[in-house]
C-alpha cells in the first residue's frame, strides 16, 4: 500500500509543476506583446518625424528682405553671370587666335607674295588683317605721306594694326576688373544694410536672445559671402585670361616684326 501511494504522490507533484509552468509561460507570451507595444508606439511616432526647414537659410533671406536687399542679390547674381560669360567667350576667342597663329606660322611664310600670303589667310584671323595694314601702308607712300621714309611709314602701319588686335583681345577684361574689385563691398553693404534692419527689428521687439539675434544677422552675413564667391572668380579669370593674352600677342610681335622685314626687303628688290 505504501509504494502505490508514493507513485500516486509523484505523477499529481509532476503534473502540478508541468501544469504550473504552462500557466507561468502563457502570462508571459501575453505580457510579452504589451512590453514591445511601447517601443513599437515610439518608433512609429519618430519614423514619421522631418527635419525642420531652415529659417535662415537664402530663402528667407529673399522673403524677408525689403527692395534695397533683393536689389543687392540681384546685383550680386548679374555680376556672376557676367563674369563667368567674359571667362568663357574670351577663352573661346583666345582659343581661335592661337589657330590662326598656327596657321599663320605654317602657311604664311611660303607663299610666293605677301599679297597670296594675306589671301590665303582666314578672313577673321588678325594676322591677315595686319598683313593687309601693312600692305596698304606700304603701297600708299606717296603725296604728303611720301615725305615719311618707307621703313617708318611702314612700322607704323604695323604697329597699328598690332594694336588694334590688342586692343581687341582685351575687350571684356575690364569687366571681370571690376567685378573683382566691386563685389565684395557690395556684398558689404548688403551685410551692413541687413544687419541694420535686423538691429531695428530685435530692438522694436523687445527681447534679444540668441535666436532673435543668430538669424537675422546671419542672414546679412550671407551677402559678404556672396559677394567674396562672385569676386574670387572674376579675380583668377581676369589674371588667367591676361597671361594668355601674353601668350598671343608674342605670337603678333614676331609676325608684325617678320612682316616688316619682308615688306623693307621687298621694296629695296
Amino acid at each position: 500500500m505504501i509504494k502505490p501511494l508514493k507513485t500516486i504522490l509523484a505523477g499529481a507533484t509532476l503534473l502540478f509543476g508541468l501544469l504550473l509552468s504552462g500557466h507561468v509561460w502563457a502570462q508571459s507570451s501575453q505580457e510579452a506583446p504589451k512590453l514591445a507595444a511601447p517601443v513599437a508606439t515610439t518608433t512609429a511616432n519618430v519614423a514619421p518625424e522631418t527635419l525642420p526647414d531652415n529659417p535662415y537659410g537664402l530663402g528667407a533671406l529673399w522673403a524677408q528682405g525689403d527692395a534695397v536687399a533683393k536689389g543687392t542679390l540681384l546685383i550680386l547674381v548679374l555680376m556672376s553671370m557676367g563674369s563667368w560669360y567674359v571667362i568663357f567667350t574670351k577663352f573661346a576667342e583666345q582659343s581661335k587666335m592661337q589657330k590662326f597663329a598656327r596657321t599663320a606660322q605654317a602657311n604664311f611664310w611660303a607663299s610666293g607674295s605677301v599679297r597670296q600670303a594675306a589671301d590665303a589667310l582666314d578672313a577673321a584671323s588678325p594676322f591677315r588683317f595686319i598683313a593687309e595694314k601693312a600692305l596698304e601702308g606700304a603701297t600708299k607712300h606717296e603725296g604728303l605721306l611720301g615725305s615719311v621714309d618707307f621703313n617708318t611709314w611702314v612700322t607704323m602701319s604695323i604697329q597699328r594694326a598690332m594694336g588694334t588686335v590688342q586692343s581687341r583681345m582685351q575687350d571684356g577684361l575690364a569687366v571681370l576688373a571690376t567685378v573683382g574689385s566691386t563685389a565684395p563691398f557690395v556684398g558689404l553693404f548688403g551685410t551692413v544694410w541687413g544687419i541694420y534692419h535686423a538691429l531695428v527689428k530685435i530692438g522694436m521687439s523687445g527681447q534679444a536672445s540668441i535666436d532673435k539675434v543668430a538669424g537675422p544677422v546671419g542672414e546679412a552675413l550671407i551677402m559678404t559671402a556672396i559677394g567674396l564667391a562672385v569676386a574670387v572668380p572674376a579675380v583668377l579669370g581676369y589674371n588667367w585670361l591676361v597671361r594668355r593674352n601674353k601668350a598671343v600677342m608674342e605670337e603678333v610681335n614676331a609676325f608684325g616684326s617678320d612682316l616688316h622685314a619682308v615688306l623693307l626687303a621687298s621694296a629695296k628688290n
